[in-house]
Order: C-alpha cells, then sequence, then structure tokens
C-alpha cells in the first residue's frame, strides 16, 4: 500500500520519517480522548485503512509508544490505552525499595484535602493567577504498616474540581489511577528534584521521626498528554530502611 495522503502532515524527506508522524496522529487522539484509558485503540489494518500507509509503519508508532508505557498489547487481544490500572504501570512512579530487597506493601492515608492559596512556585507551574485556590492533598504513605513517605500534593482547581476526602478515601486504587477515574487525566512522566532535608513539625510527627533526622525531599512535576503540567509534589522520604532507585538507560 502506497505511504501516502496524509492530509496535513508533511511526508516529505526534510520531515520526521513516516512512523513518526503516524505516531504524531495517534498521539493526539490520546491527548483529545477519542480513546480512553483502558479501551482498545483500532486494529493495526484499521490504523493503516484510516493514514492511508503500510501496516508496518504503524507498527512502529505502536511499537514506540507501547515503549513509552502509552499504550498496552495484549496477546490476542489487541492494543489498549495503557491506565494505571495496569500491573505494569502501577507503581512506575514510585521509586522507593527496602534495603532488604523484600516486596514493599504500600498503604496510603489521606490526611487532608483543602482548597488554599498555593506557594509562589507552585502557583506559577500550575499556571494559576493569585487569585486562584489550588487543591491541596496531604497524605502519609506507609512501607509494610510503618509511616515513610510524607506528601503534599499541588493540583490546579480548573481540572480538580469537586475533590473531596470522603471521595479519595473510598477508592481503593492508586492516586493516580483515582486521577485517571475521576477525571480522566493520566500522568505520562515526571521530572523529579532531590535533596536532603530536616522536616518541620508536622513532617517528623507523622513519620514519627525526630526533629534531626535526616529525610529525602523529592519535588516531582508531573505531566499529562501534551506535556501538559498537572501536579506539583513535595514528598519528605524516611530512608533509614528504604532507598531511592533509578535506572538509567
Amino acid at each position: 500500500m502506497a505511504e501516502q495522503n496524509l492530509g496535513a502532515v508533511d511526508t516529505s524527506p526534510v520531515f520526521s520519517p513516516l512512523y513518526q508522524q503516524i505516531k504524531a496522529l495517534l498521539l493526539h487522539s490520546l491527548e483529545q480522548g477519542e480513546w480512553n484509558a483502558g479501551e482498545m485503540i483500532p486494529s493495526e489494518i484499521e490504523l493503516a485503512a484510516r493514514y492511508k500507509v503500510s501496516q508496518g509503519t504503524v507498527r512502529k508508532a505502536v511499537d514506540e509508544l507501547a515503549a513509552e508505557n502509552l499504550l498496552v498489547r495484549r496477546q490476542g487481544r489487541g492494543t489498549f490505552v495503557a491506565t494505571h490500572q495496569e500491573a505494569k504501570v502501577r507503581f512506575r512512579f514510585l521509586s522507593m525499595n527496602a534495603d532488604s530487597g523484600e516486596e514493599v506493601k504500600t498503604n496510603s492515608n489521606i490526611v487532608s484535602v483543602e482548597r488554599i492559596t498555593p506557594p509562589e512556585d507552585v502557583r506559577m507551574n500550575l499556571g494559576l493567577t493569585k487569585k486562584d485556590l489550588a487543591v491541596k492533598i496531604t497524605r502519609l504513605l506507609s512501607f509494610n504498616n510503618k509511616p515513610a513517605v510524607f506528601e503534599q500534593i499541588w493540583l490546579s482547581p480548573h481540572i480538580f474540581n469537586n475533590v473531596t476526602q470522603e471521595q479519595m478515601m473510598n477508592y481503593k486504587g492508586t492516586l493516580y489511577g483515582w486521577f485517571e477515574a475521576e477525571y480522566n487525566v493520566r500522568m505520562i512522566r515526571a521530572v523529579e528534584k532531590l535533596r536532603a532535608v530536616m522536616g518541620d513539625a508536622q513532617v517528623t510527627e507523622s513519620l514519627e521521626v525526630s526533629a534531626d533526622e535526616p529525610l529525602l525531599f523529592i519535588e516531582r512535576l508531573s505531566y499529562s498528554y501534551a506535556d501538559k503540567l498537572v501536579e506539583v509534589r513535595h514528598g519528605w522520604y524516611l530512608t533509614t530502611a528504604y532507598h531511592y532507585k533509578n535506572e538509567l538507560i
């Protein structure tokens, strides 16, 4: 089948390879919500006919999106939009590991949900005006039933409206799974900054440690489709029995 007629997509040699253009079109469909999290996308044959390209070109584009955890292939069933409910990606954003090597059982306790004026850096990152009240979620993560992470999670009220503590406590999945289920917002990537700190009174009391206990502070900026920043997260991590692990490839 001739690889042509992509409409607005320029296929001349000076532009990106054809499969990259198909990848961009598929990503645009994901951004626009044509296929929601967990839904099956059209088959490679259908997509090839839609874009008037070869099935091989579509397969290469889909392979890249699958490698980036945006799509999930299921043998004999088809290709689906990745979801935070998938075992493969569910804990992709949690990089803490036990020094002992044992599997870590996590529990989440939502301490509070507020609408308050955010700090200046948070306001600017979320693109809010000085009059906007951000959604602030405070929660405590326990590893193997012991306090391990104290978090302050800042969200835009324009995206995450009507968030309540009761709603969040009633949801049994991960926080990103809840964002996805309730607001159709899927976290695609995150940028983190790490440094060593001492916690304030609220942090140390929550983590049940002394005021001079060294903690790992992580600021995370999380992005959805189209590189839209939708979350600023501040976390204080207790690392006496755990370590942060990041694989560089």
